[in-house]
């Protein structure tokens, strides 16, 4: 099946085989090889008393498949980010990303969220940075036949200014492959209503905008917050949502796109996060399967739409559904969307 990816973290792409390879480079001492690290990241339980009486139940104990040591998500992509040395090896990785996605998925076009850069890495500069990501994806265009844009990732863990400052940047040195914003990090670190000044200049210089939402803070609120205030055009996660009929109606009346991911980094959420998106599906919400952190969880998108095939039992109608949904969730200019949405009917036509 063709498929677009509209949720993908870039530093959640990298191979292990990379990270073990740049490890060496840099002398950077592992706890174990690489391959284990990214096979056992695994977050903690939640707070309990945040979670309690959620129309779906949310697991608090451990699951049968947690491995003996858990690794960090935020520690493992910390390594990874510490080993990226120059703006080769940020070209190598994005390429990487779009080649293993063409390779083991069928993705067409593939949107890839990117981090603020760390210190090491700030002597790139902004404008440097973006044309490392760009070249690895121009690279993949021609090897692949794929499209891809980039989105500027937002901590919600920093503050409405830090954010402001990361929008004025984009907005200052605007780039063909940058076309919009995400909020992303641990919801419970900051609300969205932090953010509205940074998503409000985004807005007004073209920028599209989106942000994790409803996924780890059980408030369907968030959500509304995100589309009225923020002005998202669409939403990633928003499992919680089921936690108010008006946020539903509201959501799938207008057909808000929300790109979801059975697979994340907390194990014993993974059947929490099944039950979830086939309550999104049987509301009739736009739910669109997404990647996320494949490199690190590790799947595949490929793997994401077996799970909704499978355990979810969709039909096939239902998933050419949702891939073509993602051609029009997609930042695609629309004088290339309408080619990607024509290639993915042949392809499903043929099929």
């Amino acid at each position: 099946m063709p498929k677009t990816d509209l949720h993908c973290h870039l530093i959640g792409t990298v191979r292990a085989s990379t990270f073990a390879e740049l490890a060496r480079r840099e002398k950077l001492v592992l706890p174990d090889s690489a391959e284990t690290i990214f096979r056992d990241i695994n977050s903690l339980p939640p707070d309990p008393a945040l979670y309690a009486d959620t129309r779906i139940p949310v697991p608090m104990g451990r699951s049968a498949d947690e491995p003996a040591t858990s690794y960090s998500l935020f520690k493992a992509s910390e390594w990874v980010v510490s080993v990226l040395q120059s703006a080769e090896d940020l070209t190598r990785i994005t390429y990487e990303a779009f080649e293993s996605a063409h390779r083991t998925s069928a993705t067409r076009h593939l949107e890839l969220f990117f981090d603020y850069l760390p210190p090491h890495l700030e002597k790139l500069g902004y404008r440097g940075a973006v044309e490392a990501y760009a070249d690895g994806i121009r690279m993949a265009e021609r090897d692949f036949g794929m499209t891809g844009r980039m989105i500027a990732g937002i901590d919600r863990s920093k503050s409405g200014e830090h954010a402001v400052h990361l929008v004025q940047q984009i907005v200052d040195n605007p780039h063909e492959y940058v076309v919009g914003i995400g909020l992303d990090n641990l919801e419970t670190a900051g609300p969205p209503e932090r953010f509205i000044d940074a998503y409000t200049l985004a807005g007004a210089a073209g920028l599209k905008r989106t942000a994790h939402s409803s996924e780890h803070a059980p408030i369907a609120a968030n959500t509304i917050t995100c589309l009225d205030a923020l002005g998202c055009d669409r939403i990633d996660h928003g499992y919680f949502v089921l936690e108010d009929d008006a946020v539903v109606e509201r959501v799938r009346a207008d057909q808000t796109p929300f790109i979801v991911a059975f697979t994340t980094s907390r194990r014993s959420w993974r059947p929490w996060r099944q039950a979830s998106i086939k309550a999104m599906v049987d509301a009739g919400l736009n739910v669109i399967l997404s990647s996320d952190d494949p490199g690190m969880f590790p799947t595949t998108l490929a793997q994401e739409y077996e799970i909704a095939s499978t355990s979810l039992q969709l039909d096939t109608s239902t998933l050419r559904s949702m891939s073509l949904a993602g051609v029009e969730a997609s930042w695609l200019p629309e004088p290339e969307k309408i080619l990607l949405r024509e290639r993915f009917v042949r392809e499903f036509d043929a099929l």
